[in-house]
């Protein structure tokens, strides 16, 4: 198996997701879509999954990230290819858009663990079910995306939905399921970058010692979601 890994930032790529691609043997090249002139590694057709991470932009500032617009059109052609597709945070959002759906800013950021709750639908989903009925989760963001007509909504927060899947084969997550600990630890030492962040008044030290004890069982739930994820779209 192969698999397309579309990363906007370094300290936001496939984090955990890799280890679990690495253990089970996936060949998985990572693409820097942010870099100008930079194309895919490989010709797509080579690929059996596209996954798209998260980024400090948001998906409305096309004008100052001329590649987001590159982005959606990009993953609205492997919607049509029924490309297996995982789509985490900001590429949550550009997914939902090139989906028909669209992402705004949140009623308010959520930074931090939050509690998530599962739907109906999502406790039958395959990559979703077995974190039913809820969940507390690691989120960084402030916008929120707006799945399409006609998607199922996995999972919810107090502020918005969390997870969505598009026919049998693409979902979007809203939580950073990906996130290692390294990475998560610079976020929280970077925290004054992100103007919501400082706005709502994130305490890093409060953050990073909610974290601690948590992120170890945080990233073998993310490992185990990538590995439910291969084998959806491998079964397809």
């Amino acid at each position: 198996m192969k698999a397309l890994a579309i990363v906007h930032q370094p300290d936001a790529g496939p984090g955990v997701f890799a280890e679990e691609m690495q253990t089970r043997g996936v060949e998985l090249d990572q693409w820097m879509l942010s870099e100008r002139g930079s194309g895919p590694p490989g010709e797509i057709a080579e690929y059996d999954a596209v996954l798209t991470f998260g980024g400090a932009m948001h998906a409305d500032q096309e004008d100052r990230h001329p590649w987001l617009r590159f982005e959606k059109d990009f993953l609205a052609a492997m919607l049509d290819d029924d490309m297996p597709i995982l789509a985490v945070c900001l590429g949550c959002q550009l997914l939902a858009e090139a989906a028909g759906g669209s992402a705004r800013r949140a009623s308010e950021p959520e930074i931090g663990w939050f509690d998530i709750e599962v739907t109906d639908e999502g406790a039958a989903d395959p990559v979703i079910g077995p974190l039913a009925p809820s969940f507390t989760g690691f989120q960084w963001h402030s916008y929120e995306a707006v799945p399409p007509d006609g998607a199922a909504i996995l999972a919810r927060s107090a502020i918005c939905p969390q997870a969505y899947r598009i026919g049998d084969r693409v979902w979007g997550i809203q939580f950073h399921a990906e996130v290692t600990a390294p990475n998560l630890s610079h976020w929280i030492d970077d925290y004054r970058s992100d103007e919501d962040a400082v706005r709502i008044g994130v305490d890093p030290v409060k953050l990073r010692r909610e974290t601690e004890p948590r992120i170890g069982d945080w990233n073998r739930l993310g490992r185990e979601l990538c590995g439910r994820f291969l084998d959806a779209a491998a079964s397809a």
